[in-house]
């Protein structure tokens, strides 16, 4: 068994953790902004269950990240920081530029407008995240370096959703949906500090000037390389088994992404208020996700990626479907705060353990772009399907009511872990024959 290394109080609270803790927040506050919170501000100005899902195809963006993730392994941009730290303070300042004018604008120049700003946030957003998720792998002097980071990353990513998942409504509660954006726009603010601040990964940094130098961007050879050359190592490199882990990590969200423009709007029609909602998010749901964050770094080192992997999707989708006894329950604050630590929980454990698993397959040279492809196959499916989850309630709901279609559609959206599941146990099968 391979020994790992215990890390001590003051390496929990190094500069790299630290660091990775600021752009883990910055990574995570825009996210649900253009998403589930979003859906929220636009049932309470009376939008449709069917115009919220589909306007929620602007995240689409994060699903689309490979496309453009070549960019950031090979072109400059501000040449003032490192590659990795350019990209991250020009998408910040893009992603917080974007929230200031989808708080001016509000609904009332129509969805087109808002919507149009929302997807310069999601673009924004992704491009972030490409380049977080790079420095964040190649700065790690180690494997057991990088578990610690991505458990940073992960950890912050998580509280900067709780804040725009559940502070977020308190505030619109109280000062509007506009100045909560506003506000929003002002956190990114951590980080810029952070980008500025923060290390350049050496070895990235020689790795990259050496491509440049032997396959210049501008030449037909280097362009080839840049575009193709990572996708072509990541497949030489697994072999037969690349397409179905791509296919797995596909489907391994899917449940949390079809329910997600559902979620809010569902709180809304049960008559649960913004300040429960918020209190609850905030007290037990906080505690949860630090909980699950914890087990999913401990199952991944104890058991493996791969089964901690299909731990955390088994817990995914007992979370996701226990939405459906609050169909029936109502306002229920004591059932309420339990199928939120439940459901926590379950998503910070599947969370940690697929990021853990997908930073251990990329290449030096090709980070940002391997981790993109993954990234972006995991949240394609996803956020493609999640555009019609509003009108799978609405079909549901006059056959069944709306209540008991949110109920069935939340089993439903359980039950599509299956597939990945079965998937990943191939996998584990392959690498660990009888």
């Amino acid at each position: 068994m391979t020994t790992r290394r215990r890390y001590s109080i003051r390496e929990y609270l190094s500069p790299k953790v630290l660091t990775m803790l600021a752009l883990g927040f910055s990574s995570g506050l825009p996210f649900l902004l253009v998403g589930n919170t979003f859906g929220f501000w636009l049932r309470d100005e009376g939008t449709t269950l069917k115009a919220i899902g589909f306007i929620s195809w602007v995240g689409l963006a994060y699903s689309l990240q490979f496309v453009w993730a070549p960019l950031l392994d090979r072109v400059p941009t501000l040449r003032v920081l490192g590659q990795r730290r350019d990209w991250m303070l020009l998408s910040q300042i893009f992603v917080a530029a974007g929230l200031f004018a989808m708080a001016f604008v509000g609904t009332r120049y129509g969805l087109g407008i808002l919507g149009a700003f929302a997807l310069l946030v999601a673009f924004s957003s992704a491009t972030q995240d490409i380049a977080i998720s790079a420095w964040r792998i190649e700065i790690a002097a180690d494997a057991d370096e990088l578990g610690l980071l991505t458990s940073a990353y992960q950890l912050s990513y998580r509280v900067a959703m709780l804040c725009t998942d559940s502070l977020i409504l308190v505030s619109a509660q109280h000062l509007g949906w506009p100045l909560s954006y506003t506000l929003c726009g002002i956190g990114m603010a951590v980080g810029l500090i952070a980008s500025i601040v923060a290390d350049e990964p050496v070895g990235a940094e020689n790795a990259l000037a050496r491509k440049e130098a032997e396959k210049p961007l501008w030449t037909v050879r280097g362009f080839f390389d840049a575009v193709a050359g990572p996708f072509i190592v990541f497949f030489k490199t697994h072999g037969p088994a690349a397409l179905v882990m791509l296919l797995a990590i596909s489907f391994y969200r899917l449940p949390d992404f079809i329910r997600g423009p559902m979620l809010n709007p569902f709180y809304h029609d049960i008559g649960l208020s913004k300040d429960l909602i918020g209190v609850v998010r905030g007290t037990a749901g906080l505690a949860a996700i630090f909980a699950g964050i914890a087990a999913g770094g401990f199952f991944s080192l104890r058991l493996g990626y791969m089964r901690a992997l299909l731990l955390g999707g088994v817990l995914q989708a007992i979370g996701i479907a226990a939405f459906a006894l609050l169909s029936f329950s109502g306002p229920n604050v004591g059932l309420f705060t339990a199928v939120m630590v439940l459901d926590d929980f379950s998503i910070s454990v599947a969370g940690v353990t697929l990021v853990a698993y997908m930073s251990s397959v990329t290449s030096l040279g090709y980070t940002a772009s391997q981790y993109a492809l993954l990234s972006s196959t995991y949240a394609l499916a996803g956020k493609l399907l999640k555009g019609f989850s509003g009108a799978m309630v609405e079909a549901l709901s006059s056959h069944f009511g709306l209540l008991t279609a949110y109920a069935l559609f939340f089993v439903g959206c359980g039950a599509v872990a299956a597939p990945s599941l079965a998937l990943f146990w191939l996998l584990t099968r392959r690498q660990n024959p009888a």
